[in-house]
């Protein structure tokens, strides 16, 4: 019956508060940072498919599953408004 909050939750509230005011101005950054990153996924996961010779592609072959839900989006980030695969047309 006590309305007073408890002090941990009031301490993860400032935590999030602080999170949110140190990140906040870079969300966008961080955001863009990931899309490289995930960018760069793709390419080492399609390079074999995409003409490039893959000294890694017996271990990259198991994400292709994956990565071909994500396809589309790459490609068109990559400025290729058609798939540059031939066997795989997602357009």
């Amino acid at each position: 019956m006590n309305d007073t909050p408890q002090p941990r939750s009031r301490l993860s509230q400032v935590a999030v508060g602080l999170r949110e005011f140190y990140s906040g101005p870079y969300r966008r950054t961080f955001a863009r940072a990931r899309q490289d990153e995930d960018d760069l996924f793709m390419v080492i996961v399609m390079a074999e498919a995409l003409g490039v010779p893959n000294p890694v592609s017996y271990y990259t072959v198991e994400l292709l599953p994956v990565v071909y839900e994500q396809f589309h989006d790459w490609h068109r980030r990559m400025g290729l408004d058609r798939s540059p695969l031939d066997h795989f047309s997602c357009c």
